[in-house]
């Protein structure tokens, strides 16, 4: 059976846990130690095996990994590759440097696997995570606002806070750019 067809049809079959608990935004997720041991009954089943190797590639303003997933049929020599690569924030703060790169790699081998795979992280709470952030709805602007959104541009303010703050009709942004 050719590599591509094992491939597609581990793609169809694999399912992975998500192991790991994020208590700061209260989700759980896969790792790619999760991933991996996932792709284990499909070595002997399938006649293949898995790799993922990182690159480094240096920069001065953002170093970057280039992480990549393959999948390898033990009865050739046909490989099947596919890469992710993933920025090293440096200055992020409460890291020092080897957590950086630690965290940069395991975020690359986690997404070159899920290209490898076809896992789609859309549904994944760590795709859709707000890290405690939430998204607030403006409120609308009555009569009475506009006429303090008015004074507070007369005195100094500026319309982009207003905007940030409230939902704008076309016609109060026209009243209030006048000013």
């Amino acid at each position: 059976m050719p590599l591509s067809i094992k491939l597609s049809k581990i793609q169809i079959e694999f399912k992975s846990n998500k192991s790991k608990y994020n208590s700061f935004g209260k989700y759980n997720f896969r790792s790619a130690e999760d991933v991996l041991e996932g792709l284990k009954p499909f070595n002997e089943k399938y006649g293949v095996f898995f790799t993922v190797n990182e690159d480094y590639i240096y920069s001065h303003e953002l170093p970057v990994i280039v992480s990549k997933a393959a999948i390898h049929d033990c009865f050739s020599t046909d490989v099947i590759e596919v890469k992710a690569i993933v920025g090293v924030d440096l200055v992020q703060k409460g890291m020092q440097t080897p957590q950086a790169f630690g965290s940069a790699s395991s975020y690359g081998k986690k997404y070159a696997l899920g290209n490898l795979l076809l896992i789609d992280d859309t549904a994944d709470a760590d795709a859709s995570n707000t890290h405690g952030k939430t998204e607030t709805v403006k409120a609308k602007l009555d009569a009475t606002g506009l006429e303090k959104a008015k004074t507070f541009i007369e005195t100094g303010g500026s319309l982009e806070t207003i905007k940030g703050k409230y939902d704008l009709t076309k016609e109060q942004i026209t009243i209030l750019s006048k000013l």
